[in-house]
């Protein structure tokens, strides 16, 4: 028995064998996402900045894209439906010069204008033509482990008037936005030991000890 599962993967080079769907639920931060909330800044048609947060399985789709609008700016305010850890980013785009080529990183700033653009984002980036959502951009997990919001600046492309996204990707870790409500009922229960709801346990407490 001991020998079975072994060998399946660990630490070998061949990553597209075994890495995929490990990869996919750690790129599953799309459905964490309030998609009602979110914006992009400066993208030419309303709306199409939410389409290029996608499952991992579609990062290599070409029909869904946001393209800047006034120049080669974009800006995306992505709030969580709770509290996320960020590992790593992808930005996928066309082979050309309408490619990202920076990226800034800026935590908790909700409704992030282009004016807010100039203080000190917690990570940037400067990124490598893409097309097939091969490349990731590893964060500095410390500065990331507590997101309800996120915001990307796509501050520059690679020489074109526009800029074109296809995909982003977020990895990380999600939990739940709901420890207040916990800490609530724990404060409930040892802080008030005469409520009647408490006492109507205590019978049953004694009668099986």
């Amino acid at each position: 028995m001991s020998g079975h599962g072994h060998g399946h993967g660990h630490g070998h080079g061949c990553e597209g064998e075994h890495e995929p769907a490990e990869r996919g639920l750690e790129y599953g931060l799309y459905g964490r996402i309030d998609l009602e909330k979110m914006q992009c800044l400066n993208e030419s048609r309303e709306g199409d900045g939410k389409l290029v947060f996608k499952p991992w399985d579609r990062r290599r789709e070409r029909d869904t894209y946001v393209e800047s609008d006034a120049d080669e700016e974009l800006l995306f305010n992505i709030p969580f439906t709770g509290s996320v850890k960020l590992k790593g980013v992808i930005i996928s785009g066309e082979n050309d010069d309408s490619h990202p080529a920076e990226v800034r990183l800026y935590k908790n700033i909700p409704h992030m204008s282009f004016d807010d653009t100039g203080r000190e984002p917690e990570q940037a980036f400067r990124l490598n033509r893409d097309p097939a959502a091969e490349l990731e951009y590893p964060t500095k997990i410390a500065r990331f482990s507590n997101v309800q919001h996120l915001s990307i600046h796509i501050s520059k492309n690679f020489g074109s008037e526009s800029t074109r996204v296809y995909y982003i990707g977020l990895r990380g870790e999600y939990s739940e936005a709901h420890r207040h409500e916990v800490t609530i009922c724990n404060y409930e229960a040892s802080a008030n030991p005469a409520d009647h709801k408490v006492e109507s346990v205590i019978p049953q407490t004694n009668f099986i000890s």
